[in-house]
């Protein structure tokens, strides 16, 4: 049988996708169904696997298969030439699962820029540049008036998903692309950016099941984009800062983020006219606040902490009923999604919407549109209408969903 016939690839090629993906022999070995040193002598050129065994392994390192016979590896930038510095995450010994996501936001920025030259579509440039010298106060107000609703509209949402919507809309018209990832755990990363301009990109980790907490990533994103596009931060290999000197920065990042998200002037309002004194602000008044912004109760809490309607011991109370709370709730059951709305969700309106153009002008094929998106091409009608759906939502109450 075809699959058993031994596949010419080049060994080097073999261990460098491997390499490449993160893994080790020992995982990937397990993962094909074969002992360690059998994959170790492919590598090596001692054996050869057979095309199916081939075949398993370019699906599992999400490369082509025809890489394995090239002559010598791709030359590629190193991951981390790309992605922002990271608390808790080495250059170069980045997990399996965010190697993979952050080639794949790579690849769909590409194929962004390269749709839009091929299609003649000019691409909005993000343009608010930050400074930390500027402080953390005026850099949100200024990325608040570049990507933010107006207070009305912001306090009008039905819910929170609205408000994720509208955000992500906002920060996507506003030059930036966000894209959803999956399967990495939350305490690797919430989210990244991509500092390559024109057209950066934004991850926000998909397990981050409250849209608040989505939009406090996205926003904090959006902070550290406006500093490397003022110079004032670069990719994680070129970062050199101490470990101290970075944790200011992150710190400037969440203020930032937290100030264009719940502007200091509705804020201090809202404390000022609600009839809970210093350090009795407890869940249910808290929560309260979060609703109408919009945000996390923890978000709001902080927020609180920094404006002094919480000591420091008082948010340390208020934190450990909020902990205790959280884990006694009951795990929600959400509804399984379709694959449109994966494909929109990871991908992207901006993205998916070009990709469909490209198509329907013949500037892509059938084969190519399905690959960009990750999606089967018998879902593309679906797909079709519901982004004329999503358009007639935005143009019907002008809220950004």
């Amino acid at each position: 049988m075809p699959a058993t016939i031994p596949a010419d690839v080049n060994p080097g090629l073999l261990a460098w996708a491997r390499e490449q993906s993160g893994y080790s022999a020992e995982l990937v070995a397990r993962r094909l169904g074969v002992a360690a040193d059998r994959l170790v002598s492919w590598e090596r050129g001692e054996r050869k696997p057979t095309v199916r065994q081939a075949q398993q392994l370019a699906r599992y390192y999400h490369r082509p298969f025809g890489v394995f016979f090239l002559p010598q590896p791709p030359t590629l930038p190193p991951l981390a030439a790309e992605y922002r510095r990271l608390p808790g995450v080495t250059p170069g010994v980045e997990s399996p699962e965010f190697r993979l996501a952050l080639r794949i936001m790579s690849s769909r920025r590409e194929a962004m820029l390269d749709l839009q030259e091929e299609l003649g579509v000019p691409a909005p440039a993000f343009s608010a540049t930050a400074h930390l010298s500027e402080g953390a106060r005026a850099v949100g107000q200024r990325i608040r008036q570049v990507i933010g609703p107006g207070l009305d509209e912001q306090f009008a949402w039905r819910d929170d998903w609205q408000a994720w919507r509208t955000w992500r809309f906002r920060v996507e018209a506003a030059g930036i692309l966000v894209f959803l990832f999956p399967k990495i755990p939350l305490a690797e990363t919430r989210g990244v950016s991509l500092l390559e301009f024109p057209l950066p990109a934004i991850g926000i980790n998909s397990r981050e099941q409250a849209p608040g907490a989505r939009i406090f990533s996205l926003i904090h994103e959006v902070v550290h984009v406006a500093l490397a596009l003022g110079d004032e931060e670069h990719v994680a290999l070129r970062e050199s800062r101490s470990d101290a000197e970075w944790d200011d920065v992150e710190r400037f990042a969440e203020e930032a983020a937290s100030e264009a998200i719940i502007p200091s002037e509705a804020f201090d309002e809202a404390v000022r006219t609600a009839p809970v004194p210093r350090d009795h602000w407890d869940l249910a008044h808290v929560r309260s606040l979060a609703a109408r912004f919009r945000v996390t109760p923890l978000a709001m809490a902080t927020r609180l902490r920094a404006a002094g309607a919480l000591s420091w011991d008082g948010y340390q109370r208020w934190k450990a009923a909020w902990n205790e709370y959280v884990a006694n709730l009951k795990p929600r059951k959400g509804g399984i999604a379709t694959p449109v709305e994966k494909t929109l969700a990871r991908a992207g309106r901006p993205f998916t919407q070009l990709v469909i153009e490209a198509l329907d002008a013949n500037r892509i094929t059938a084969v190519d549109a399905p690959q960009y998106l990750d999606l089967r091409f018998d879902h593309f009608e679906t797909l079709r209408a519901e982004l004329r759906s999503r358009q007639r939502a935005r143009t019907g109450d002008n809220a950004g969903e």
